[in-house]
């Protein structure tokens, strides 16, 4: 009897689907994203030319064949994909791997119903970070004992890809920091700093750690350890929160927060603590907005 070979992919032509919740997306974002559709971003020069190196080690990757075509479809819809969701403030991915992989159509269910994102996790680890077009940060959430989803930065290779130039990229950075301040003005409410946007990054992470604990993926452990916390009166289970919460910042970072700052925190987090230790599970969640 024949064996059949495996199948080596399921989507041979990967693409990135912008969400039926489409949000307009600013003006660099949607040249950015031209720019990359009109150049095959998976055979540009800057391939041949970088050597991809250990994010850890910083050891040199040998490299002996060129991407195959599998790959470079998969990074052809990433690439879109990451510029759609890419905040030019904080030059972060607001999308988690998982998310992106069901945008691109690169994640796959198996007959028991598991989602694998498996082919987004390798084409990400094992040859966008080495080569240098972003960077990865796996963060620890404190609370519930696990971790959150990694968090996506972009470099300025990974414009260069498309011909933006690292000069270009921090002049459009400028441009929307000036335009988001005059927006603020207008209000009658401060002007940011790079500082600020820093702070407001780090607080858009515990967000995204809140959204990301009603994935499946992850679902029902998340929930054990939210009833373990919930258990407790509302003073003490505050008290923990706290406790745990405060090691997401630094004592500056602290400070500058205020205890009403600190203490509207601790309260969303306990209301959604609250939330998930009672909440069945839901498929039709969106995780980044």
């Amino acid at each position: 009897m024949k064996q059949s070979k495996k199948k080596y992919v399921n989507n041979y032509t990967p693409k990135f689907n912008i969400p039926k919740k489409n949000k307009d997306r600013p003006k660099f974002i949607q040249n950015s994203m031209k720019l990359a559709k009109e150049i095959d971003v998976a055979r540009v020069e800057l391939h041949y030319l970088i050597q991809p190196k250990n994010p850890q080690t910083g050891e040199i990757i040998k490299r002996k064949r060129r991407l195959n075509e599998h790959r470079a479809c998969a990074f052809r819809a990433m690439v879109q994909a990451m510029l759609y969701y890419f905040n030019l403030s904080t030059n972060t991915v607001y999308a988690s791997l998982e998310q992106l992989s069901d945008d691109c159509g690169l994640s796959t269910i198996s007959k028991a119903g598991n989602k694998s994102i498996s082919r987004a996790s390798r084409l990400i680890s094992k040859f966008m970070e080495p080569m240098g077009f972003l960077k990865s940060e796996k963060k620890w959430d404190n609370i519930l004992g696990t971790y959150m989803p990694k968090i996506f930065i972009l470099k300025p290779l990974f414009f260069e890809l498309f011909g933006v130039t690292p000069q270009q990229l921090s002049r459009a950075k400028k441009k929307q920091l000036k335009w988001i301040n005059k927006s603020l003005k207008k209000k009658g409410l401060e002007p940011l700093t790079e500082e600020k946007i820093h702070m407001n990054n780090k607080n858009l992470r515990i967000q995204k750690i809140l959204e990301f604990r009603k994935s499946q993926h992850n679902f029902y452990i998340r929930q054990k350890r939210a009833k373990e916390i919930i258990s407790n009166n509302e003073i003490k289970a505050k008290q923990k929160i706290l406790k745990l919460l405060v090691k997401n910042y630094s004592l500056n970072e602290l400070q500058k927060m205020g205890q009403n700052g600190l203490k509207k925190m601790v309260n969303i987090e306990y209301f959604h603590l609250k939330k998930i230790a009672t909440m069945p599970f839901s498929k039709n969640i969106t995780l980044i907005k």
